[in-house]
C-alpha cells in the first residue's frame, strides 16, 4: 500500500491541477478525467500516483463514483498555501466535508464540470487568479474587475447577508465579461427543476450588487443574461420545447432573461463559450459570416443580423441563444416569411427539430472554423 506522501505535486503538473479542482469542487467526478489536459495514459498514471501516495481517494455509491481528497492532502494543501486554501478547508463548507446524498453529489460534480469548461475555455476561475468581487466589503468607488471571470455560486454566497435572497438558486456561479454578466446553470443530461422565484431573486441580486455598488464603473449600463450546460443536445430541445410544469423550463423563454444560452459540456462548449466572452473572436466569426450579405435593416419586422440578397432575414444562432432563436422562429410564422438560422453543424439537428418550417439551415463546420479562427485546443 505504500506510506502516505509528505510533499505535493508541482502545481502546474497534471497532479497538481486535479488536486486543485477536487479542492475547489469538494468532489470530482471521475467522468471528468478524460477533459483535462494531456493524453489518456498520462491522467490515468496522474489518477493513480494520487491515490498510491494517499492524496485522493474514489467515492462510488448509488451509480456515482467521484474524487475526493484526503486528509494529508488537505493538511498539505494547507500548510504549503495557507493563503489559498484556508477558506476552502474551514468549518462545515461543502469543499471542506462534502454529504453524501446524491442529489447533493450530484451539485457538486456539475459545478465541477463548469468549472473545468471555464477553465479550458481560458476564463479564470480559481479564487486566487481574479479579482474579489463578491466580499462583504465592497471594493472602493471605481474599481474594475480583471475580465473574464467566473466565480462559483460559493464565492458568490459570501457577498454576505444578501445571499440568503438567493437561496434555492440553481445556479453554478457568475461569469463577468466585458459585454456583460451571466448567471452560469448546469443541468448536465437530467431536467432542472428551476428556482423561478430564486433565479429572478439571483438576477436582481447581480443587477443591484455588480451593476449599481461594486463594478458600476463597468457594468452599470450592461446586461444580465444566462447561459446553461448540458451534456449533448438533448436538453436544448427540452428547453426551447413546450413550458412543463414539473421542471418549469418555461422559465428560459419566458423573457427573465433577454439572452439565454445553452452550450454543451465538452469541446464544443468550450469553443462556443470562448466565442461568448471573447468579444474579437466573435467578430471575427461575425465579419466571416456577413460576407456576400446586407446589413441589419431596422425596418424589417424579424429579429436578425443581417439579409440576404433576395432580403430574407438571417439570424447568428451559433451560440444556442434559446430565446432569440424562439423570437425568430415565432417572428416568422407571425409574418408569413422564411428566414436562415446560421449554426455550427453539431447543433442543426436539435434546432431543426425545435423551430419551425419557415426557418432554413445554413451551417458552419466546425472543425473547420476552429482549425482556422478559434485557436483553444
Amino acid at each position: 500500500m505504500g506510506a502516505p506522501t509528505s510533499s505535493l505535486p508541482a502545481p502546474d503538473t497534471l497532479p497538481g491541477l486535479l488536486l486543485t479542482l477536487t479542492a475547489l469542487a469538494g468532489e470530482f467526478s471521475t467522468s471528468l478525467v478524460h477533459r483535462l489536459p494531456g493524453s489518456d495514459s498520462y491522467k490515468e498514471a496522474a489518477v493513480k500516483r494520487l491515490k498510491r501516495e494517499k492524496l485522493l481517494r474514489t467515492y462510488y455509491h448509488d451509480g456515482l463514483r467521484g474524487l475526493r481528497l484526503t486528509a494529508t492532502a488537505k493538511r498539505l494543501l494547507l500548510s504549503a498555501r495557507p493563503d489559498l486554501f484556508s477558506g476552502i478547508f474551514s468549518g462545515s463548507t461543502v469543499t471542506n466535508t462534502p454529504k453524501y446524498t446524491v442529489p447533493h453529489r450530484l451539485r457538486l460534480h456539475r459545478m465541477a464540470e463548469v468549472l473545468v469548461t471555464m477553465m479550458q475555455a481560458r476564463v479564470p476561475s480559481f479564487p486566487w487568479e481574479k479579482s474579489a468581487v463578491f466580499q462583504p466589503e465592497p471594493p472602493p468607488a471605481g474599481f474594475c474587475a480583471s475580465l473574464p471571470a467566473y466565480y462559483s455560486s460559493r464565492e458568490v454566497k459570501e457577498i454576505g447577508p444578501q445571499s440568503s435572497k438567493i437561496r434555492g438558486s440553481r445556479a453554478t456561479g457568475v461569469l463577468l465579461t466585458e459585454s456583460g454578466i451571466f448567471v452560469v446553470y448546469n443541468t448536465a443530461a437530467s431536467k432542472t427543476k428551476w428556482e423561478y422565484k430564486a433565479e429572478l431573486r439571483m438576477k436582481a441580486l447581480l443587477q443591484i450588487e455588480i451593476c449599481q455598488r461594486r463594478l458600476s464603473a463597468q457594468y452599470a449600463d450592461l446586461p444580465v443574461n444566462a447561459v446553461v450546460f448540458g451534456q449533448g443536445l438533448e436538453p436544448l430541445e427540452h428547453l426551447m420545447g413546450p413550458g412543463d410544469r414539473a421542471s418549469r423550463n418555461y422559465f428560459v423563454l419566458d423573457g427573465s432573461f433577454d439572452h439565454f444560452y445553452y452550450l454543451t459540456s465538452d469541446h464544443h462548449g468550450e469553443v462556443m463559450l470562448r466565442l461568448l466572452w471573447d468579444n474579437s473572436l466573435k467578430s471575427d466569426l461575425d465579419t466571416i459570416l456577413s460576407e456576400d450579405l446586407l446589413p441589419w435593416d431596422r425596418q424589417c419586422p424579424v429579429e436578425h443580423d443581417a439579409l440576404d440578397a433576395a432580403g430574407t432575414p438571417v439570424l447568428f444562432g451559433y451560440l444556442g441563444d434559446m430565446p432569440r432563436i424562439r423570437r425568430f422562429d415565432t417572428a416568422l410564422e407571425l409574418h408569413e416569411r422564411s428566414g436562415i438560422l446560421i449554426c455550427f453543424d453539431f447543433q442543426e439537428a436539435a434546432l431543426r427539430r425545435s423551430c419551425g418550417r419557415r426557418v432554413q439551415f445554413q451551417c458552419i463546420d466546425f472543425d473547420a472554423f476552429e482549425g482556422s479562427v478559434c485557436h483553444i485546443t
